[in-house]
């Protein structure tokens, strides 16, 4: 007996649904190293700033009344960080930064991917 490619598809679709039930996908989001150089009086507004954005800072230092900050944050919480760090620090502050490492997702952050998607998917 032939089989039809509409019943490969379907076989296909099943498969690939049931091997994600049971690996228990996660989602990735990519991280940056940011490092942050600033005038020393802006470092509690810019650690504060970096913090409320699911930073975590790993290191900084003090040389010259100019601190360098290094921090991992979410690629999606610094897209538009130039401005709002300008702000903070009167202009004087500017940032580099580089893909580091992909971290596990947090569930608020899931939900709301997966509610993006279901939307876009009913237009």
């Amino acid at each position: 007996m032939d089989s039809s490619e509409f019943a490969f598809k379907i076989a296909g679709s099943l498969a690939f649904k049931n091997a994600i039930d049971k690996l228990k996908a996660i989602l990735l989001e990519p991280i940056v190293l940011l490092e942050v150089s600033i005038p020393d009086d802006s470092m509690g507004d810019v650690i504060g700033d970096l913090s409320s954005r699911r930073g975590k800072v790993i290191g900084s230092d003090s040389q010259g009344g100019v601190t360098e900050i290094k921090a991992h944050v979410p690629m999606s919480e610094i897209l538009r960080y130039a401005s709002d760090l300008r702000s903070m620090t009167g202009g004087q502050g500017f940032f580099t930064m580089e893909f580091d490492h992909y971290e596990e997702a947090p569930q608020p952050v899931v939900e709301k991917v997966v509610a993006e998607y279901q939307a876009s998917k009913a237009e």
